[in-house]
């Protein structure tokens, strides 16, 4: 399997080529050459396997010079039982007609771990077959998430640098708190000032810049991303796309061959994503549901085929999808307009020097077809959250209650009573207060982020993961914050 950019202009390249480089070097992202298909029968029988075992059915397809004995110590090492526990991605039956596929049992408490505990063991076999001797210092604009989950996979991997920027005001306290108390002698993580869009769009500039790549690989470092542009981030999400599928089949909510829904929160778009690809890959999807909170650009952009980037941004109670510029959009682009880079990259300019972009009405039908955009505003998101648990027992984090309100509405919108699976993308301990108040206690809501950890382990009984817990003692060893436009001279003094 051999990899492409959406822009067209870069040779192609190996998986562990994409991996390594993170960003194909004429600013596109890497897409695999062609889509691997799999048979009813090879998913069918995936549901007698462990998940690490269905990791590699999926990796092997796209991973081809990766043997299976490589794959197979790279997901054992990742997925195991003392970070996921027995089941890393449980499929929990709320109601008849809909599970939710809890992605967050990881050591971070969010779905990101599913990739990030991966990769850095895809990088460093990657660095090997591709005779990489530089150090490989990986950047990282996170919305909460991604940095932590990063910072937990490469934390003192050998021949890696990770660097982190987050936006100083736009994460949760527990999400600020996991990144400022990163231990590893090859991290560093920078506030900013700004939001993730800033933080997104510095990093594709240092990454742009190739006066500052030949300088610094001239001293011995390389670039690479642990962001969902860089293919290797974004290969192991498709497998519990796969995995959810069969566990339905198990529970005895589908048969084999039937077709299923997903719904997605997603700001950056490589989660749904991931999704499509398992759908053109022979998985039986019905509709992929794509849920935005009020920064609702690709809702907008489903609904209406232009993409607008020129508007307010807002800071929610699901912070992880407050971003304007979904960077894998990028790879469905190239997909829908088959395989056509050069329009890819002129969509991609125009975003970037006017701010907005228009499909033509054949391009927006197909992606129509495959999806469907609705988004979901504050209020909202508090009332499913204090609903759902009321009429269910069950406990949804600020992001997964988007994506319940969308499916609502999709089903309102089309009587479509199809099986359907809502991600959950995040433990609603990471953003505590605001699932207490949702719950109707917000007189009992305190600034102090561990006294709500205790607050909502005492009126629902859910458990808090342990290393949530253990943050509170542990010592703040990355207090800077640096203004947007200072994150390349950050970069460079911290690697010289």
């Amino acid at each position: 399997m051999l990899y492409v950019s959406t822009r067209g202009k870069t040779d192609l390249v190996s998986a562990a080529h994409a991996i390594t480089r993170g960003l194909a070097n004429d600013g596109g992202l890497f897409v695999p050459q062609n889509i691997p298909q799999l048979r009813m029968a090879d998913i069918k029988a995936m549901g007698n396997k462990p998940y690490t075992e269905r990791a590699i059915d999926v990796l092997l397809q796209f991973l081809t010079d990766f043997s299976e004995d490589e794959l197979r110590e790279c997901v054992t090492a990742a997925y195991s039982a003392d970070k996921f526990g027995e089941n890393p991605v449980p499929l929990v039956q709320v109601n008849d007609n809909t599970g939710v596929l809890e992605l967050w049992h990881g050591p971070t408490s969010a779905f990101k771990d599913m990739a990030l505990q991966l990769l850095p063991h895809l990088l460093t076999r990657s660095m090997k077959k591709t005779g990489e001797v530089n150090k490989v210092v990986i950047l990282v604009a996170t919305s909460g998430d991604t940095g932590k989950a990063a910072l937990e996979g490469f934390a003192d991997v050998e021949g890696t640098q990770i660097i982190v920027f987050y936006p100083c005001e736009g994460v949760s306290d527990i999400q600020k708190r996991q990144m400022i108390t990163q231990q590893g002698k090859n991290v560093k993580v920078f506030g900013i000032e700004g939001n993730f869009d800033d933080a997104q769009r510095g990093v594709k500039e240092i990454f742009g810049n190739t006066d500052l790549s030949s300088e610094l690989c001239k001293k011995g470092f390389s670039f690479s991303s642990a962001n969902s542009i860089n293919w290797g981030r974004l290969v192991p999400q498709i497998v519990y796309y796969f995995s959810a599928y069969v566990d339905a089949i198990k529970a005895g909510k589908i048969q084999a061959g039937d077709s299923i829904n997903f719904v997605v929160p997603t700001g950056n778009f490589g989660d749904i994503l991931a999704g499509y690809y398992a759908k053109l890959m022979g998985l039986p999807v019905e509709r992929l549901l794509c849920a935005s909170n009020s920064n609702n650009v690709l809702t907008d952009f489903i609904n209406t085929g232009t993409y607008d980037k020129r508007r307010e941004f807002f800071k929610t109670i699901s912070p992880s999808m407050d971003i304007l510029v979904s960077s894998n959009l990028e790879r469905l682009l190239y997909n829908v307009t088959d395989c056509d880079a050069v329009e890819v990259a002129d969509y991609m300019k125009r975003l970037n020097t006017e701010g907005f972009y228009q499909v033509d009405s054949d391009v927006l039908k197909r992606i129509q077809r495959e999806f469907f955009g609705a988004w979901v505003d504050e209020l909202e998101t508090k009332e499913a959250i204090g609903r759902i648990y009321s009429d269910y027992k069950y406990l949804m984090d600020t992001h997964t209650a988007v994506a319940w309100r969308a499916l609502e509405k999709y089903r309102f919108l089309t009587s479509d009573d199809t099986y359907t699976v809502v991600l959950s993308t995040a433990s609603p301990y990471k953003f505590s207060d605001s699932v207490l108040e949702a719950l109707d206690d917000s007189q009992n809501v305190s600034k102090d982020p561990f006294a709500n950890l205790q607050e909502l382990n005492a009126k629902t009984g859910v458990e808090i993961p342990p290393r949530m817990l253990a943050l509170e003692d542990l010592p703040v060893l990355h207090e800077e914050i640096i203004p947007a436009n200072e994150m390349e001279l950050a970069v460079v003094k911290n690697l010289l």
